[in-house]
């Protein structure tokens, strides 16, 4: 029956039966059965409380009143597809657009990210006249073949697959770990002239350019924030060659970089994509999403003479979930927490950074934060077990964090825009805890030599290369994770 009660054991069971095997769930060897919800906060079914330092779906908290409210309301009245008139759909579309530059006019409401983003490969394609696409290394866009096509974070696992010719691959924009660095007179420069590099590349064999689609902040690929002015330079290239600018801001959308409410006008005013993708936070858990372009791009994909419908796609519910959202974000300035938390979660991870060799960079805008844990500074080695401890040890104290990354060695805050001060406070302090625990399992120590220039880090190993860390075998029950000295 509907609401039934059953055994964590029995949900295992039951999910094992019927749900697809490759669905995972998160801590797969002693997973949380969650019941319940509010605000930053969820709790299983023991009615444990846990800190959630990861959803960016329940961007206002989880179950906010005021969205479910709206939601149940326009429900009790009317759910119907978009081809009748309704005021919802419109009254949403036009607050949606305020927040946007003007040019970016028309949207299209569908029902999640990897809708929009197959949405949108279809306007450029239809607006261009061409096929071909650029990604970005470790670019996640979503799970339908489209989109597996343009993501490597997911082709990449999957040793036989076959890269499309119309796929394009450019290098991540990654100032810390990749092909230019912090130390580069200008790394937005050069990663644009990669792309530019793939475009001649791609012309030379007779082949046409549609679109070049980042996720404004690549997430999955490890939380990276392109360098300024690197977009600007690259719709540059790709305008030239006859292409469009597809911005994903399915996971790093409305306010939660802070500073601005989308995470591509961090790199200036005086760039606009020619599409804006955006989900999940969008309906705060309500399977929402929407495609935002320009007149001239939707003009010319009604010319295909293909009618465009979606029955679910901006229905009232939706819709009035949308604004409801919208308002939340306005009327609790959520926006300017995620700036001024997200400051302070940076601030406080830069001070213990000091004297943690583990901690290689700490990198993030407002509520989008990634801590790049290595074993060697210099040679960057990626600490993935050790993140993967990092995460466990959370999870035992009843805090919610992931990693990810291409190597899963990014602890990545995403949480919702509620997250407090005291709530960094209390995650931090747990962090440093068991990063000082398995620095002193590894034999790591630190010192600091400063100069003129400032603070630089000098790491010495105790024996390091004699040493490594230990995970015993998880029981069924989840036990901590162990570590220990051995000789290799």
């Amino acid at each position: 029956m509907s609401g039934e009660k059953i055994e964590k054991s029995k949900t295992i069971d039951l999910r094992k039966k019927h749900i697809g095997p490759s669905c995972k769930i998160f801590f797969s060897h002693d997973p949380i059965k969650i019941v319940r919800a509010k605000g930053q906060y969820m709790y299983d079914e023991t009615c444990q409380r846990y800190l959630d330092c990861i959803n960016n779906v329940a961007h206002v908290g989880h179950c906010h009143p005021d969205v479910v409210k709206a939601g149940a309301h326009q429900m009790e009245l009317l759910n119907t597809n978009s081809r009748f008139l309704h005021d919802n759909i419109v009254l949403f579309a036009q607050k949606l657009q305020s927040t946007l530059p003007e040019k970016l006019s028309v949207c299209y409401f569908v029902n999640s990210g990897s809708e929009a983003n197959d949405l949108a490969l279809r306007l450029a394609r239809q607006y261009t006249g061409h096929k071909d696409v650029i990604t970005l290394e470790n670019a996640y866009h979503g799970h339908v073949s489209s989109l597996i096509d343009i993501s490597p974070y997911k082709f990449h696992q999957m040793p036989d697959f076959e890269v499309d010719p119309s796929v394009h691959v450019a290098p991540s924009p990654d100032v810390y770990r990749g092909k230019y660095r912090r130390d580069h007179p200008d790394p937005a420069t050069a990663y644009a002239n990669d792309v530019q590099d793939i475009i001649h590349t791609a012309e030379g064999k007779g082949r046409r350019i549609a679109a070049f689609i980042a996720e404004s902040l690549q997430s999955c690929g490890g939380q990276v924030i392109p360098p300024a002015g690197y977009f600007q330079k690259v719709a540059e290239h790709v305008r030239k060659a006859g292409g469009v600018f597809i911005a994903d801001e399915v996971q790093v959308g409305f306010g939660r970089v802070g500073s601005h409410f989308w995470a591509f006008q961090l790199q200036g005013e005086d760039f606009v994509p020619d599409i804006v993708t955006m989900g999940k936070p969008i309906g705060n858990g309500h399977p929402l999403s929407c495609v935002v372009t320009t007149k001239e791009v939707a003009e010319a994909f009604m010319k295909s003479g293909m009618e465009y419908f979606n029955t679910f796609g901006g229905n009232p519910v939706s819709c009035a979930i949308g604004l409801a959202v919208l308002e939340v974000i306005e009327k609790e300035d959520l926006q300017g927490n995620a700036l001024r938390v997200g400051g302070h979660l940076c601030a406080v991870l830069e001070k213990h950074k000091k004297k943690h060799p583990l901690i290689g960079d700490i990198r993030g805008c407002g509520l989008f934060v990634g801590v790049e844990l290595v074993r060697d500074q210099f040679k960057l080695t990626p600490a993935t077990a050790e993140a993967q401890e990092v995460i466990y040890r959370l999870k035992e104290q009843h805090i919610l964090l992931s990693a990810d990354g291409p190597h899963r060695n990014v602890l990545k805050f995403k949480p919702p825009l509620c997250f407090t001060k005291e709530d960094v406070d209390l995650v931090v302090e747990k962090i440093d805890h068991i990063l000082t625990e398995i620095e002193e399992a590894l034999g790591m120590t630190n010192k600091l030599d400063i100069n003129n220039e400032g603070a630089k880090r000098k790491i010495s190993y105790e024996n390091y290369q004699d040493h490594e860390i230990v995970y015993t075998n998880r029981s069924k029950k989840e036990a901590p994770l162990q570590t220990k000295r051995i000789k290799t």
